[in-house]
């Protein structure tokens, strides 16, 4: 699962895919960027995409939530939103089975920049009663931007005849930092090193090449994972590290 996500501005001036180099610019101070992005509000936020004869790339901002095309209009969006079918992330390993999903992970693949991202960690401190969630934010040692593989395509809510281009982002088995952390589902988002970004979006692949970007896993000894306040979605500085007493430390060293 990915559901929160972030992008410190100052780290992400431009986009580096290879040979090619975009300077974020004007886009860098646009509301889809912040350090914490919330999926579950429905909202845009930037994403990176081959042009139409894949000899560029653009960067536009998207909606968070891969809209199927069955669903006709924003009533009928609402109404499986409230039966618990949010379409923010898809699942590496069935990326190909899922009619939903097949098409867009042949012909519309996308990566969304990121800084970090925030998952839960659950545990049950000695004499509580259940488990209890804490937050961590998760970020690359070396500070440095990364690139989330996602897949989109364009909606139409047929009562409007209004467009909008909306994304998922690809979601992986999590390695040694990412068991310990998210430790109920043991998932990741799909983070891509350049040169992979770069094939995932601007090279026609093939169906195992196309599962096995989707599922790779970034090296968990170049990651850092650290726990903040329970209530980072709301906070100034989501990013502040926050120690709870009861927490033991993750035995893997990150």
């Amino acid at each position: 699962m990915c559901n929160f996500i972030g992008v410190t501005v100052s780290k992400i001036q431009f986009i580096r895919l290879k040979q090619i180099e975009k300077e974020l610019g004007s886009l860098a101070a646009m509301q889809e960027l912040g350090q914490m992005i919330d999926g579950f509000k429905y909202s845009n936020t930037l994403i990176i995409r081959a042009n139409t004869n894949h000899t560029d790339i653009e960067i536009i901002p998207a909606h968070w939530e891969f809209i199927p095309v069955w669903i006709k209009d924003m009533d009928a969006l609402k109404i499986s939103r409230k039966q618990g079918i949010p379409w923010l992330n898809a699942t590496s390993e069935k990326l190909l089975e899922s009619k939903m999903f097949r098409n867009a992970a042949l012909k519309r693949r996308c990566l969304v920049p990121a800084t970090h991202f925030y998952e839960w960690r659950n545990y049950q401190p000695e004499g509580a009663k259940k488990e209890q969630a804490y937050p961590y934010a998760i970020e690359l040692k070396n500070g440095n931007a990364f690139y989330l593989a996602a897949i989109w395509q364009t909606w139409t809510d047929k009562s409007t005849g209004e467009t909008m281009d909306t994304f998922a982002i690809v979601t992986t088995k999590a390695n040694a930092l990412m068991y310990e952390v998210h430790n109920k589902k043991h998932r990741m988002p799909t983070i891509l090193t350049e040169n992979l970004a770069y094939e995932w979006v601007m090279v026609d692949l093939s169906e195992q090449r196309i599962l096995e970007i989707a599922s790779y896993q970034y090296p968990a000894n170049e990651m850092h994972a650290y726990s903040v306040a329970k209530n980072f979605k709301i906070s100034e500085n989501p990013l502040e590290p926050f120690t709870y007493s009861e927490l033991p430390a993750i035995t893997m060293v990150s």
